[in-house]
Protein backbone atom coordinates (compact mmCIF):
# COMPACT_ATOMS: atom_id res chain seq x y z
CA UNK A 1 0.00 0.00 0.00
CA UNK A 2 1.22 3.64 -1.08
CA UNK A 3 1.09 6.74 0.98
CA UNK A 4 0.97 9.75 -1.60
CA UNK A 5 2.65 7.10 -3.93
CA UNK A 6 6.15 7.89 -2.04
CA UNK A 7 6.18 5.71 1.02
CA UNK A 8 5.36 2.07 1.70
CA UNK A 9 3.03 0.89 4.44
CA UNK A 10 4.34 -2.05 6.80
CA UNK A 11 1.71 -4.31 5.02
CA UNK A 12 1.87 -6.99 8.28
CA UNK A 13 1.10 -4.25 10.60
CA UNK A 14 -1.44 -2.68 8.04
CA UNK A 15 -3.10 -5.71 7.91
CA UNK A 16 -3.35 -6.46 11.73
CA UNK A 17 -5.09 -2.66 12.10
CA UNK A 18 -7.07 -3.15 9.32
CA UNK A 19 -9.02 -6.76 10.51
CA UNK A 20 -8.82 -5.21 13.89
CA UNK A 21 -11.67 -1.93 12.74
CA UNK A 22 -12.89 -4.31 10.79
CA UNK A 23 -14.62 -6.38 14.25
CA UNK A 24 -15.29 -3.43 15.35
CA UNK A 25 -19.35 -4.31 16.12
CA UNK A 26 -22.50 -3.46 18.57
CA UNK A 27 -21.53 -4.34 21.69
CA UNK A 28 -17.48 -4.59 21.42
CA UNK A 29 -15.44 -1.82 23.62
CA UNK A 30 -12.58 -0.46 22.93
CA UNK A 31 -9.52 -1.61 24.22
CA UNK A 32 -6.70 0.52 26.41
CA UNK A 33 -3.19 -0.31 27.43
CA UNK A 34 -2.21 1.99 30.67
CA UNK A 35 -4.87 4.57 29.87
CA UNK A 36 -4.44 4.77 26.09
CA UNK A 37 -5.88 3.02 23.34
CA UNK A 38 -4.10 0.13 21.74
CA UNK A 39 -2.22 0.90 18.74
CA UNK A 40 -4.32 -1.04 15.65
CA UNK A 41 -8.21 0.31 17.40
CA UNK A 42 -8.61 -3.14 18.91
CA UNK A 43 -11.82 -4.08 20.57
CA UNK A 44 -12.61 -6.54 23.58
CA UNK A 45 -16.05 -8.85 23.24
CA UNK A 46 -17.87 -9.93 26.13
CA UNK A 47 -18.79 -13.35 26.52
CA UNK A 48 -22.85 -13.94 26.06
CA UNK A 49 -24.17 -17.41 26.70
CA UNK A 50 -20.84 -19.01 25.79
CA UNK A 51 -20.06 -16.60 22.88
CA UNK A 52 -18.38 -13.79 21.65
CA UNK A 53 -20.27 -12.15 18.62
CA UNK A 54 -21.13 -15.68 16.50
CA UNK A 55 -18.24 -17.51 18.09
CA UNK A 56 -18.83 -20.21 21.38
CA UNK A 57 -16.16 -19.94 23.83
CA UNK A 58 -15.04 -22.91 26.13
CA UNK A 59 -15.45 -20.60 29.75
CA UNK A 60 -12.97 -23.54 31.45
CA UNK A 61 -10.10 -22.17 29.91
CA UNK A 62 -10.57 -18.58 31.47
CA UNK A 63 -10.92 -19.99 35.32
CA UNK A 64 -7.02 -21.22 35.83
CA UNK A 65 -5.57 -21.01 32.46
CA UNK A 66 -4.47 -24.00 30.06
CA UNK A 67 -3.08 -27.22 31.85
CA UNK A 68 -0.39 -28.19 29.36
CA UNK A 69 3.27 -26.27 29.56
CA UNK A 70 5.78 -25.21 32.32
CA UNK A 71 7.44 -21.62 33.17
CA UNK A 72 10.75 -21.56 30.87
CA UNK A 73 14.23 -21.71 32.66
CA UNK A 74 16.32 -19.06 32.58
CA UNK A 75 18.89 -21.38 30.26
CA UNK A 76 15.70 -21.83 28.27
CA UNK A 77 15.12 -18.14 27.34
CA UNK A 78 18.43 -17.33 26.60
CA UNK A 79 18.58 -19.63 23.96
CA UNK A 80 15.23 -18.74 22.56
CA UNK A 81 16.66 -15.04 22.69
CA UNK A 82 18.55 -14.79 19.30
CA UNK A 83 17.09 -12.03 17.45
CA UNK A 84 18.75 -9.58 15.78
CA UNK A 85 17.74 -6.39 16.54
CA UNK A 86 18.55 -2.82 14.12
CA UNK A 87 20.52 -1.80 17.06
CA UNK A 88 23.00 -4.22 17.05
CA UNK A 89 21.08 -6.40 20.01
CA UNK A 90 21.67 -9.95 19.20
CA UNK A 91 24.66 -9.63 16.66
CA UNK A 92 27.37 -11.78 17.48
CA UNK A 93 31.52 -11.06 16.40
CA UNK A 94 32.43 -12.80 13.72
CA UNK A 95 33.56 -12.08 10.19
CA UNK A 96 33.63 -13.53 6.50
CA UNK A 97 34.63 -12.54 3.06
CA UNK A 98 32.19 -11.88 -0.05
CA UNK A 99 34.85 -14.68 -1.96
CA UNK A 100 33.86 -17.39 1.24
CA UNK A 101 29.82 -16.67 1.15
CA UNK A 102 30.44 -17.13 -2.88
CA UNK A 103 31.24 -20.94 -2.32
CA UNK A 104 28.97 -21.35 0.29
CA UNK A 105 26.04 -20.07 -1.45
CA UNK A 106 26.97 -22.18 -4.19
CA UNK A 107 27.12 -25.01 -1.57
CA UNK A 108 24.11 -24.55 0.63
CA UNK A 109 21.90 -22.00 -1.50
CA UNK A 110 22.17 -21.95 -5.14
CA UNK A 111 19.68 -24.97 -5.19
CA UNK A 112 16.15 -22.77 -4.28
CA UNK A 113 17.72 -19.02 -4.62
CA UNK A 114 19.21 -19.22 -8.44
CA UNK A 115 22.34 -18.28 -9.59
CA UNK A 116 23.31 -14.98 -8.00
CA UNK A 117 20.18 -14.86 -6.00
CA UNK A 118 17.77 -14.52 -9.17
CA UNK A 119 15.06 -17.20 -7.48
CA UNK A 120 13.62 -20.04 -8.84
CA UNK A 121 11.18 -23.11 -8.10
CA UNK A 122 9.12 -20.78 -6.18
CA UNK A 123 11.75 -19.54 -3.68
CA UNK A 124 12.07 -15.72 -3.87
CA UNK A 125 14.81 -13.97 -5.67
CA UNK A 126 17.79 -11.78 -3.22
CA UNK A 127 18.83 -9.93 -6.07
CA UNK A 128 17.97 -8.30 -9.16
CA UNK A 129 20.56 -5.67 -9.98
CA UNK A 130 22.31 -2.10 -8.46
CA UNK A 131 20.03 -1.75 -5.21
CA UNK A 132 19.85 2.17 -5.20
CA UNK A 133 18.57 1.80 -8.33
CA UNK A 134 16.17 -0.96 -7.91
CA UNK A 135 14.63 1.31 -4.82
CA UNK A 136 13.67 4.00 -7.51
CA UNK A 137 11.03 1.49 -9.00
CA UNK A 138 8.78 1.31 -5.91
CA UNK A 139 7.16 3.92 -6.65
CA UNK A 140 6.05 2.54 -9.96
CA UNK A 141 2.35 1.40 -10.68
CA UNK A 142 1.63 -1.06 -13.53
CA UNK A 143 -1.68 1.19 -14.94
CA UNK A 144 -0.49 -0.44 -18.36
CA UNK A 145 0.40 -4.05 -19.01
CA UNK A 146 4.16 -3.26 -20.36
CA UNK A 147 5.05 -0.79 -17.46
CA UNK A 148 7.24 -1.99 -14.91
CA UNK A 149 6.19 -2.81 -11.52
CA UNK A 150 7.95 -2.03 -8.24
CA UNK A 151 11.06 -4.54 -7.28
CA UNK A 152 10.49 -5.78 -3.73
CA UNK A 153 13.34 -7.75 -2.68
CA UNK A 154 16.22 -8.23 -0.20
CA UNK A 155 18.04 -4.67 -1.52
CA UNK A 156 15.55 -2.59 -2.42
CA UNK A 157 12.38 -3.00 -0.13
CA UNK A 158 13.96 -4.41 3.26
CA UNK A 159 14.41 -1.46 5.82
CA UNK A 160 17.15 -2.84 8.12
CA UNK A 161 20.13 -5.76 6.96
CA UNK A 162 20.00 -7.23 10.63
CA UNK A 163 17.38 -8.94 9.59
CA UNK A 164 18.91 -10.78 6.62
CA UNK A 165 21.59 -11.76 9.39
CA UNK A 166 18.83 -13.11 11.69
CA UNK A 167 16.87 -15.34 8.76
CA UNK A 168 19.85 -16.85 7.35
CA UNK A 169 21.59 -17.53 11.10
CA UNK A 170 17.69 -19.31 12.18
CA UNK A 171 16.19 -20.68 8.90
CA UNK A 172 18.64 -21.50 6.70
CA UNK A 173 19.89 -23.89 4.74
CA UNK A 174 15.93 -24.49 4.58
CA UNK A 175 16.72 -28.49 5.54
CA UNK A 176 19.51 -27.44 8.53
CA UNK A 177 18.57 -24.58 10.22
CA UNK A 178 21.17 -23.22 13.01
CA UNK A 179 24.03 -25.27 11.24
CA UNK A 180 25.56 -22.33 9.95
CA UNK A 181 28.39 -20.78 12.12
CA UNK A 182 28.73 -17.07 12.76
CA UNK A 183 31.37 -16.81 10.70
CA UNK A 184 29.76 -18.59 7.86
CA UNK A 185 26.78 -16.42 8.46
CA UNK A 186 28.72 -13.13 8.01
CA UNK A 187 30.00 -14.99 5.14
CA UNK A 188 27.17 -14.97 3.25
CA UNK A 189 25.27 -11.86 4.22
CA UNK A 190 28.68 -10.23 2.21
CA UNK A 191 27.43 -12.25 -0.36
CA UNK A 192 24.07 -11.31 -0.76
CA UNK A 193 24.93 -7.43 -0.34
CA UNK A 194 27.33 -7.45 -2.65
CA UNK A 195 25.56 -9.05 -5.41
CA UNK A 196 22.61 -6.45 -4.34
CA UNK A 197 25.79 -3.62 -5.23
CA UNK A 198 25.13 -2.35 -1.67
CA UNK A 199 28.09 -0.11 -0.27
CA UNK A 200 29.49 0.29 3.25
CA UNK A 201 30.82 3.79 4.36
CA UNK A 202 30.43 4.25 0.35
CA UNK A 203 32.85 1.01 -0.47
CA UNK A 204 31.12 -1.69 -2.66
CA UNK A 205 31.98 -5.10 -1.45
CA UNK A 206 34.56 -6.80 -3.79
CA UNK A 207 35.60 -10.60 -3.53
CA UNK A 208 38.09 -9.90 -0.91
CA UNK A 209 36.09 -7.76 1.09
CA UNK A 210 35.53 -8.99 4.94
CA UNK A 211 32.07 -8.55 6.65
CA UNK A 212 32.54 -8.10 10.44
CA UNK A 213 30.21 -6.57 13.25
CA UNK A 214 31.92 -3.22 13.26
CA UNK A 215 30.95 -3.16 9.46
CA UNK A 216 27.54 -4.54 9.53
CA UNK A 217 26.57 -2.01 11.82
CA UNK A 218 27.30 0.40 9.24
CA UNK A 219 24.85 -1.16 6.66
CA UNK A 220 22.43 1.35 5.69
CA UNK A 221 19.62 0.09 3.39
CA UNK A 222 18.59 2.19 0.60
CA UNK A 223 14.94 1.75 1.74
CA UNK A 224 15.41 2.58 5.34
CA UNK A 225 12.62 5.76 5.79
CA UNK A 226 10.54 4.25 3.04
CA UNK A 227 8.18 2.44 5.68
CA UNK A 228 5.24 3.93 7.39
CA UNK A 229 4.96 4.57 10.44
CA UNK A 230 7.82 5.09 11.54
CA UNK A 231 8.40 1.73 14.44
CA UNK A 232 11.85 2.40 14.98
CA UNK A 233 13.22 4.65 17.90
CA UNK A 234 11.67 5.15 21.62
CA UNK A 235 8.63 7.39 19.88
CA UNK A 236 8.46 3.31 18.35
CA UNK A 237 5.20 2.76 19.75
CA UNK A 238 3.60 5.98 19.91
CA UNK A 239 4.06 7.14 16.08
CA UNK A 240 2.14 3.78 15.13
CA UNK A 241 -0.36 4.35 17.66
CA UNK A 242 -1.20 7.92 16.37
CA UNK A 243 -0.63 6.33 12.94
CA UNK A 244 -3.55 3.85 13.53
CA UNK A 245 -5.94 6.01 15.24
CA UNK A 246 -5.93 8.47 12.46
CA UNK A 247 -8.56 6.17 9.81
CA UNK A 248 -8.00 8.46 7.08
CA UNK A 249 -4.37 7.10 6.69
CA UNK A 250 -5.90 3.57 5.48
CA UNK A 251 -9.66 4.57 5.02
CA UNK A 252 -12.02 7.07 5.18
CA UNK A 253 -12.29 7.17 8.81
CA UNK A 254 -16.14 5.80 8.70
CA UNK A 255 -16.39 2.38 10.30
CA UNK A 256 -19.53 0.40 8.52
CA UNK A 257 -20.07 -3.46 8.45
CA UNK A 258 -23.94 -3.17 6.85
CA UNK A 259 -25.57 -0.90 5.09
CA UNK A 260 -22.48 0.89 3.58
CA UNK A 261 -23.43 2.92 0.71
CA UNK A 262 -25.89 5.69 0.70
CA UNK A 263 -27.98 5.08 -3.02
CA UNK A 264 -26.34 2.76 -5.80
CA UNK A 265 -22.96 0.97 -5.05
CA UNK A 266 -20.35 1.98 -7.75
CA UNK A 267 -18.61 -0.93 -9.06
CA UNK A 268 -15.06 -0.50 -10.15
CA UNK A 269 -14.14 -2.46 -13.32
CA UNK A 270 -10.89 -4.60 -14.15
CA UNK A 271 -8.59 -2.51 -16.68
CA UNK A 272 -6.05 -4.22 -17.72
CA UNK A 273 -7.00 -7.45 -17.48
CA UNK A 274 -4.17 -10.49 -17.43
CA UNK A 275 -5.38 -13.39 -19.74
CA UNK A 276 -2.16 -14.19 -21.66
CA UNK A 277 -1.06 -17.59 -19.24
CA UNK A 278 0.66 -20.13 -19.86
CA UNK A 279 0.11 -22.75 -20.21
CA UNK A 280 -3.98 -21.21 -20.05
CA UNK A 281 -5.83 -21.32 -16.62
CA UNK A 282 -8.62 -23.72 -16.55
CA UNK A 283 -12.22 -22.47 -16.11
CA UNK A 284 -13.36 -26.03 -15.38
CA UNK A 285 -16.02 -25.72 -12.15
CA UNK A 286 -17.11 -29.11 -12.23
CA UNK A 287 -15.92 -31.26 -8.99
CA UNK A 288 -14.52 -34.61 -10.11
CA UNK A 289 -17.36 -37.16 -10.74
CA UNK A 290 -18.18 -39.68 -8.11
CA UNK A 291 -17.69 -43.42 -8.98
CA UNK A 292 -20.27 -45.99 -9.20
CA UNK A 293 -21.81 -46.70 -5.72
CA UNK A 294 -19.53 -44.42 -4.19
CA UNK A 295 -20.92 -43.36 -0.87
CA UNK A 296 -19.57 -40.07 0.65
CA UNK A 297 -18.82 -40.63 4.88
CA UNK A 298 -21.49 -39.19 6.65
CA UNK A 299 -18.77 -37.04 8.96
CA UNK A 300 -17.03 -35.47 5.59
CA UNK A 301 -19.23 -32.23 4.47
CA UNK A 302 -19.12 -31.52 8.86
CA UNK A 303 -15.56 -32.34 8.80
CA UNK A 304 -14.97 -29.74 6.00
CA UNK A 305 -16.70 -27.42 7.15
CA UNK A 306 -16.52 -26.98 10.88
CA UNK A 307 -13.68 -29.11 11.66
CA UNK A 308 -10.73 -28.65 9.03
CA UNK A 309 -9.62 -25.24 9.70
CA UNK A 310 -8.17 -27.04 13.04
CA UNK A 311 -7.54 -30.41 12.35
CA UNK A 312 -6.16 -30.07 8.70
CA UNK A 313 -2.76 -29.51 9.58
CA UNK A 314 -0.44 -29.26 13.04
CA UNK A 315 -0.06 -25.83 13.24
CA UNK A 316 -2.59 -25.09 15.15
CA UNK A 317 -2.18 -27.20 17.94
CA UNK A 318 -5.06 -29.75 17.34
CA UNK A 319 -4.13 -33.74 16.10
CA UNK A 320 -4.39 -33.23 12.16
CA UNK A 321 -6.04 -35.77 9.50
CA UNK A 322 -3.40 -38.63 8.90
CA UNK A 323 -1.67 -38.24 12.20
CA UNK A 324 -2.11 -42.08 13.33
CA UNK A 325 -0.12 -41.58 16.61
CA UNK A 326 -1.64 -38.50 17.62
CA UNK A 327 -5.32 -40.36 17.41
CA UNK A 328 -4.44 -42.92 18.90
CA UNK A 329 -3.04 -41.44 22.06
CA UNK A 330 -6.42 -40.08 21.63
CA UNK A 331 -8.16 -43.14 21.96
CA UNK A 332 -6.36 -44.30 24.71
CA UNK A 333 -9.10 -43.57 27.02
CA UNK A 334 -11.58 -44.59 24.59
CA UNK A 335 -14.40 -43.09 21.69
CA UNK A 336 -16.96 -41.97 24.10
CA UNK A 337 -14.22 -40.03 26.02
CA UNK A 338 -13.26 -38.33 22.88
CA UNK A 339 -16.83 -37.64 21.84
CA UNK A 340 -17.41 -35.81 25.13
CA UNK A 341 -14.16 -33.66 25.39
CA UNK A 342 -15.29 -32.54 21.87
CA UNK A 343 -18.83 -31.87 22.58
CA UNK A 344 -18.08 -29.88 25.59
CA UNK A 345 -14.55 -28.34 24.91
CA UNK A 346 -11.88 -29.05 26.08
CA UNK A 347 -8.18 -26.72 26.29
CA UNK A 348 -7.99 -24.72 23.99
CA UNK A 349 -11.00 -26.09 21.56
CA UNK A 350 -14.16 -24.74 22.15
CA UNK A 351 -17.21 -26.97 22.46
CA UNK A 352 -17.82 -28.57 19.17
CA UNK A 353 -15.22 -26.84 17.60
CA UNK A 354 -17.38 -23.72 17.93
CA UNK A 355 -20.24 -24.86 15.93
CA UNK A 356 -23.22 -25.25 18.58
CA UNK A 357 -25.60 -25.31 15.66
CA UNK A 358 -24.04 -29.32 14.83
CA UNK A 359 -26.15 -32.15 16.68
CA UNK A 360 -24.17 -34.73 18.34
CA UNK A 361 -24.66 -37.23 16.08
CA UNK A 362 -22.86 -34.83 13.51
CA UNK A 363 -20.26 -33.91 15.81
CA UNK A 364 -19.92 -37.39 16.38
CA UNK A 365 -19.83 -38.13 12.57
CA UNK A 366 -17.56 -35.64 11.70
CA UNK A 367 -15.01 -37.43 15.01
CA UNK A 368 -15.30 -40.84 13.14
CA UNK A 369 -14.51 -39.31 9.67
CA UNK A 370 -11.04 -37.53 11.39
CA UNK A 371 -10.46 -41.07 13.10
CA UNK A 372 -11.28 -43.35 10.29
CA UNK A 373 -8.27 -41.16 8.02
CA UNK A 374 -5.91 -41.51 10.66
CA UNK A 375 -5.21 -45.33 10.79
Amino acid sequence: MFKSYHKLLLSATAALALTSTALMAEGASKTYENGKKVIDGGVTYPIKAGKTSSYAINENTLKGGYTFGRTPTANEIKAWNIDVMPDGTGLPEGKGTVEEGDELYEEKCTSCHGDFGSGGGGYPSLAKGNAYEGQKTLTNQRTEPDKEGPIRVFGTYWPHASTLWWYIKTGMPHPAPMSLTNDEVYALSAYILSINELKIDGELLEDDYELDREKFMKIVMPNKDGFIPKIDGKDGLENVRKFYNDYSNYGNGTRCMKDCFEGKPKLARIKVEMKDFHPPMSVERNLPAKKAGEKEHPGKATYEASCSVCHATDAMGAPNVGNKKAWAKKLEKGIDKVYANGISGINAMPPKGGNMDLSDAQFKAAVDYMIENSK
